[in-house]
């Protein structure tokens, strides 16, 4: 059991919690996950650590509230318990040698953004950070962001914060206004992270991409997070979740990330079981 000690909401949709995890927050390293469920009858669900902190024995992870599992977890409160926490799972971002490095989130990928950001930002590497949302209702984590880079360009698709326009279009500039970057990590939508490599492989830039398949048991024996890297198979649970982003075969994620959609749609509407009286997933 894993005790909650703090909760609280970045944007009506995304939940910020730190959790009691003693081993995992002394191991943790940036890019690495967690897998947790949230009771005996959960399904296991992949989440990037935000933060570790081995003092406290705490671990912080940022989700949005998007299916059933994240719903039942945001239901939880300070106080309450995490039934599994397994990890820290996957494979550190491996940055070695750069010197100066754009660190790009989209929407909820800031979170996964946040903590790359911070450790090269702390090892002494120039950052920069490129952080974009659909309009200013659901920033998060700009101080954050802000505090951990050596400067913070926020983008808007309506233009009602920072600068109106993508993320891609504002690496676009800051390349050919000569950042000088040797490094570009990409954390979000996976037609964000495409587009982004496009404009790194154009410039001769080096890209990592975190990416995000459907995952069931975090130790690469399910199969179902199989992507494409290269022409060959790999594992995002073992082998990643960050892969060389201009080896990645971004369509096939795109189409098997949308295989389930219909299912989870229909998870999010309640009912209840008649013999437990416990909330389900529908049908």
């Amino acid at each position: 059991m894993y005790k909650i000690t703090r909760k609280r909401y970045l944007n009506p949709s995304v939940a910020l919690m730190k959790v009691e995890a003693p081993l995992v927050a002394r191991a943790a390293k940036p890019g690495q996950f967690i897998v947790f469920r949230v009771d005996d009858l959960g399904e296991r669900v992949p989440l990037t650590i935000a933060d570790a902190e081995p003092a406290s024995g705490e671990i912080t992870i940022i989700f949005q509230i998007i299916g059933l599992s994240t719903r039942l977890l945001s239901e939880k409160n300070e106080g309450e318990f995490i039934l599994d926490i397994a990890g820290p799972l996957g494979q550190p971002t491996e940055t070695a040698g750069a010197k100066r490095v754009c660190v790009v989130g989209g929407g909820v990928g800031c979170a996964i953004a946040y903590p790359q950001a911070k450790a090269l930002h702390s090892a002494g590497v120039y950052v920069d950070m490129l952080a974009g949302f659909r309009n200013k209702d659901i920033v998060i984590l700009e101080t954050e962001m802000r505090g951990q880079s050596d400067n913070l360009y926020i983008t808007t698709d309506d233009g009602s914060y920072g600068e109106k326009g993508f993320v891609t279009a504002k690496l676009q500039s800051l390349i050919e206004g000569g950042a000088g970057y040797d490094l570009i990590i990409a954390i979000g939508p996976v037609i964000m992270m495409k587009l982004l490599c496009g404009i790194a492989k154009k410039a001769g830039i080096r890209a990592i991409v975190s990416l995000n398949p459907i995952m069931i048991d975090g130790t690469g024996m399910c199969g179902c997070c199989r992507v494409t890297v290269g022409g060959r198979t790999r594992f995002a649970c073992v082998d990643g979740p960050d892969f060389d982003g201009h080896l990645v075969d971004f369509d096939e994620l795109s189409r098997r990330n949308s295989v389930y959609r219909e299912q989870e749609a229909a998870a999010m509407e309640k009912h209840v079981c008649r013999l437990t009286g416990r909330e389900t997933a529908n049908g």
